[in-house]
């Protein structure tokens, strides 16, 4: 048993469960739904869709299931039931004033559920967990997990044997979760894809040089990346436009939510390899775009999240918008400040708003509004 991490999500699923009759949390496979749940709720029944016995047992009698499974119950791993939703709306209906009465979970985000826009529209509060953020680690694994990745498992096992889980990981995450979203023609392209991704994080997302390189199709490539999208392998950031219209380039950029699965992926095995490797600048940055994603995803803030590029070669590796305030930050992986790391944003940012220089140095004070901090004092001071 996963010994449990306190989690930043506590808060948002105790918001949920005061104010809807179903809580549902997507997330990746072992990012610590069910843990968070089994600690939170242990008065909760307990079923998941992970066992053929209670897949069986609801598609043979679903309402003999929903009458034995009525209330405050958790429902794990649903997407391979997509049909209960229906039996959820029925049950929920009969009992509108009961918040928190279930609580389900999946590995996908319910938006690639056909039923529940229809079924569960206004009844339902969802959020995502993903693997652990910088501030929910134990001190032995802030060092490591910029390469090694935070899923709650690895990092209570500390790292031991972890070639062999991704490979067990990738693995189940082929031939369960993947066959049941989609039916893809050649696994192994898939995953010759997700090996691709990997060697190209932190960089912008061009659908037709992977396409050429795997001799399939532009809109395949589309597919597979919306599938790796919704099984929370891999997001997306989309660029900026407000104010700067035609300057800026339109291409999305890629990110994977673990940075372990990177490593994994590309062979990096070691801390030399990750120090002195070709990825090395792009996997930091990686990790600390993902985890302030993940602090916004956990604590559900509604703030939105961009990159900007201009054609004229201005960059800004992450900018969070709340409509008040924008946020424009550039991510080093250098442990050395130097005036330069901020010509970009300073071409960039308005008098209300405020810009981050995230690096390995020290914290130091430099001007106002634009701060010079170390990656662990940015990332480990915004738990809870």
């Amino acid at each position: 048993m996963v010994r449990y991490l306190p989690r930043a999500a506590e808060s948002t699923l105790n918001r949920f469960l005061s104010s809807f009759p179903v809580v549902g949390i997507t997330g990746p496979r072992q990012s610590g739904k069910s843990t968070l749940l089994l600690h939170s709720l242990p008065d909760y029944k307990y079923v998941t869709f992970d066992d053929p016995t209670n897949i069986a047992y609801f598609e043979s009698d679903p309402k003999g299931f929903l009458k034995q499974y009525s209330d405050k119950v958790i429902f794990d791993e649903v997407q391979f039931v997509p049909q209960i939703f229906n039996y959820i709306k029925i049950e929920v209906d009969n009992d509108r004033q009961n918040y928190g009465k279930f609580v389900v979970t999946g590995s996908n985000q319910f938006s690639a559920m056909k039923r529940i826009s229809e079924s569960l529209a206004g009844r339902i509060g969802l959020f995502s967990l993903l693997p652990l953020q910088f501030s929910e680690l134990p001190e032995y694994a802030r060092d490591q997990a910029v390469y090694r990745g935070s899923y709650p498992e690895m990092v209570d096992r500390k790292y031991d044997e972890s070639e062999l889980w991704y490979s067990s990981y990738i693995d189940t995450y082929l031939n369960k979760d993947v066959r049941v979203m989609s039916n893809i023609g050649d696994i192994r392209d898939f995953q010759r894809l997700m090996n691709l991704l990997a060697a190209n994080v932190s960089a912008t997302l061009d659908f037709s040089t992977y396409a050429r390189k795997l001799g399939v199709s532009v809109p395949t490539i589309k597919r597979w990346i919306s599938i790796l999208e919704a099984s929370y392998i891999i997001f997306l950031l989309e660029p900026y436009y407000e104010n700067f219209g035609k300057r800026i380039v339109k291409s999305p950029k890629l990110y994977f939510w673990d940075t372990g699965l990177v490593s994994y992926l590309t062979g990096v095995k070691t801390e030399e390899l990750y120090e002195s490797g070709p990825l090395s600048g792009a996997l930091f940055e990686n990790y600390v775009v993902a985890d302030i994603y993940k602090q916004q995803m956990h604590k559900k803030t509604g703030v939105g999240l961009f990159y900007l590029r201009t054609r004229d070669q201005l960059e800004v590796d992450l900018i969070l918008d709340d409509k008040v305030q924008k946020k424009f930050f550039e991510i080093k992986k250098s442990s050395t400040f130097t005036n330069k790391m901020f010509t970009a944003i300073r071409a960039l940012i308005s008098d209300k708003d405020e810009g981050f220089l995230i690096y390995r140095g020290d914290s130091v004070d430099f001007q106002p509004g634009l701060n010079v901090v170390s990656y662990k004092k940015y990332l480990g001071s915004s738990f809870l």
